[in-house]
């Protein structure tokens, strides 16, 4: 399933070359405030000493999605993780200027709808381009770790491109709590990779501008578990072991029917019945209270935590395994 030519003998990014048994961090410059301070992405490469695969992790696509970021973070400085066969490309913060506006886009332009992107366009577009030509184009696969929208909270879950046999393979690998066969977005980096055949992840979990503890634990063991079957990491590293993912098949987003101010009664991860009361919208002077029920039987795989809920708002995302 997984080809045997892997790319990680010389990976060449920016003029760099980094050959078997080599490690090194290239800061690629990509434009400056209007202070003139210079805004660089940080690139580490750990390329090991035996031929295997080029895996991409990436973080802060969306610049307010601090849970992707931290979750690289802490696997950058733990030094058990120590790369010994394939390479590891790792991005931990690509959309800076999201990230210090507390922002999902960079200068008003969504990254993650801007590929393939170009070399002359805006600086999302730049980013897109840039990112496929330099990085991409030594990968074999990638994850590409994100959270829910603000106030949106995702259980961790993987995501994988349908009718891709090694995307999925790769997600059962991962073993997240929940994993499903995810559409692919027009313009987005998931799709452009799809294109050029390379199987991407999309981790979700946690929500914007919010740590998540359940959610980095998981999707550091997860990683940890595509290493070890690659046999990339050395077999001593410890992988808390979690029961098999839960695979949703179909899944809809619960909608209120009324405005008012939520509550919910049911948490995150939960497994649910069909009629099952799930929270409440009462308006703020006490004279309704309607009950938001379950439409089948399935899981909880994301909540709105915003109390303020107008007519239409998604407030479960609830997912069926069979």
């Amino acid at each position: 399933m997984f080809e045997e030519d892997f790319k990680n003998e010389i990976v060449e990014i920016r003029g760099h070359k980094i050959r078997l048994g080599e490690n090194k961090l290239i800061k690629i410059p990509v434009d400056r405030l209007p202070t003139g301070t210079l805004i660089e992405i940080p690139v580490y490469v750990f390329n090991g000493k035996k031929e295997g695969p080029t895996i991409l992790l990436q973080g802060g696509l969306h610049g307010d999605e601090v849970n992707s970021i931290e979750l690289i973070r802490r696997m950058l400085i733990d030094k058990n993780y120590k790369i010994h066969r394939g390479c590891v490309i790792v991005v931990p913060l690509l959309n800076v200027f999201g990230f210090l506006n507390l922002s999902r886009d960079m200068h008003g332009k969504d990254v993650n709808r801007s590929f393939p992107g170009s070399k002359k366009g805006s600086l999302a577009s730049r980013m897109a381009y840039y990112l496929m030509k330099e990085l991409v184009a030594n990968v074999d696969f990638g994850i590409d770790y994100h959270t829910g929208g603000e106030q949106r909270s995702n259980f961790p879950q993987i995501r994988y491109t349908p009718n891709d046999e090694r995307a999925k393979k790769l997600a059962t690998l991962f073993n997240a709590p929940f994993m499903f066969g995810s559409k692919l977005i027009p313009k987005s980096f998931r799709n452009e990779c799809y294109k050029n055949n390379i199987p991407i992840l999309v981790y979700e979990a946690g929500e914007s501008l919010r740590l998540n503890e359940l959610a980095i634990k998981k999707g550091i063991n997860g990683t940890l578990n595509i290493f070890r079957y690659f046999d990339m990491i050395a077999k001593n590293v410890v992988i808390e072991k979690s029961i098999p993912s839960i695979e949703i098949l179909n899944r809809k987003w619960i909608r209120a029917k009324i405005a008012g101010l939520f509550s919910s009664n049911t948490s995150n991860g939960d497994m649910v019945k069909k009629g099952q009361i799930l929270g409440h919208i009462m308006d703020t002077y006490g004279e309704t209270n309607f009950a938001v029920k379950a439409p089948y039987n399935g899981y909880i795989i994301a909540v709105n935590n915003f109390p303020i809920i107008n007519m239409g708002d998604a407030l479960f995302h609830i997912g069926k395994s069979h």
